[in-house]
């Protein structure tokens, strides 16, 4: 890097000196010196970093969802022992999790040295073994919902009128899309998860919170520039969630990193959804990867299925028909990498869930298969996952 910047200086100098000497400006001629002028290219080679690690991207990218805790503890190797001995080939990794905290310790004199924890202890080693085993490394950044930062920086967040943050039903608190400050906190930590050696960033909780819409006029909190628009505040949450997303993502350039969102699976059947401001196709049109959350125990009364849970294939079938039909009207469509279901929804109670197991599982990456989708990702929050299961696609 240091050559690189001296080399660059010499060039400007010299080009600088000619450009001097064919003004007559200067006492002695590059002419004379049988120096040759040098032409500076009219667009210069774009700074891009190297984190010293080796990846290549897979045929198709096929992973599972490892938790802080899994990556630096002893399940690490048991999930890296699944994936060797499968056609699995990818994991994606919390860095920023659900509460707002990082999984592992910057150095000291980090600013955020004060919401990590070290559950990885060392991130170098562990993206060494996945480098070594050629397993796929993707970064998950939580974005919105952060009870860390929410708590530390109230006025980037949502206040009751009493003054206290709000917190949804869940005990969750979300930070502000409309504020810049809290995209580039985000973007920052993005960044240096692209240093570590990450290949891939994903932001989860792109969005507001959910039901937004019943009551953005009952908290109080700053709508940055978004809140000179004219248009109504659906379009204003749309905005500032696809903004955040392109912001993102030009920011990430330098980094030699694919950018990903993961994304409520019915905002693929709607124009919008209203509360959370995400637009499916707005999104899509600033990622490289677009994720969406299909688990079949998520949907309720779509595509004429009562019981989702209990039909995974058609479940699925149904959703990946109506994604590509939205895809296929975009100039430059991103790579369609869905979330699929491998944990049991027994909360949904008796007679509308199933134990999900090798079929269950197989099913939904059938039905991606065959509307053309070849990657996806699979999540159990426990970071326990089905063994035994067929990830053979079907082209194979």
């Amino acid at each position: 890097m240091r050559l690189n910047i001296i080399l660059f200086c010499l060039l400007v100098s010299l080009s600088a000196s000619a450009s001097a000497d064919e003004e007559g400006a200067g006492d002695v001629s590059t002419k004379n010196l049988g120096i040759k002028k040098l032409m500076l290219p009219s667009e210069m080679p774009r700074f891009e970093y190297r984190s010293g690690y080796e990846f290549e991207y897979p045929d198709a990218v096929r992973g599972i969802y490892v938790s802080g805790n899994s990556a630096g503890g002893s399940r690490f190797n048991e999930l890296t022992k699944l994936v060797d001995e499968t056609e699995l080939n990818a994991m994606v990794i919390d860095v920023k999790n659900d509460h707002g905290n990082l999984t592992y310790r910057p150095a000291k004199e980090s600013k955020y040295e004060g919401i990590s924890h070290q559950f990885i202890k060392d991130p170098q080693a562990m993206l060494k073994t996945l480098e070594e085993k050629k397993i796929y490394p993707i970064a998950r950044i939580v974005v919105f919902k952060d009870l860390v930062l929410a708590k530390e920086k109230p006025e980037w967040s949502f206040k009751e009128k009493n003054g206290e943050v709000w917190t949804n039903g869940r005990g969750e608190s979300f930070v502000n899309p409309f504020l810049k400050e809290v995209w580039d906190y985000n973007v920052d930590l993005a960044i240096e998860a692209a240093k570590m050696g990450f290949k891939e960033i994903q932001f989860d909780y792109v969005r507001f919170p959910e039901g937004f819409e019943k009551r953005d006029a009952d908290l109080n909190y700053q709508t940055g520039k978004y809140g000179e628009s004219a248009e109504d505040n659906v379009q204003k949450r749309v905005n500032a969630v696809t903004d955040f997303v392109a912001y993102a993502k030009e920011k990430l350039k330098p980094y030699s990193v694919d950018v990903s969102v993961d994304i409520f699976g019915y905002s693929a059947t709607i124009p919008e959804a209203p509360g959370i401001g995400q637009n499916f196709s707005k999104i899509s049109s600033n990622v490289d990867v677009i994720s969406s959350m299909i688990y079949p125990s998520h949907w309720t009364g779509y595509f004429g299925v009562n019981k989702p849970d209990l039909e995974p294939y058609k479940m699925i079938k149904e959703y990946s028909k109506v994604e590509k039909q939205k895809l296929e009207k975009l100039d430059h469509p991103p790579t369609s990498r869905p979330w699929m279901q491998d944990f049991t929804a027994s909360y949904l109670g008796s007679g509308n869930y199933q134990e999900y197991g090798k079929e269950e599982v197989e099913d939904q990456i059938k039905a991606l298969n065959e509307e053309g989708i070849n990657e996806f990702l699979l999540w159990d929050a426990a970071n326990s996952y089905t063994r035994g299961v067929d990830y053979t696609p079907l082209s194979k």
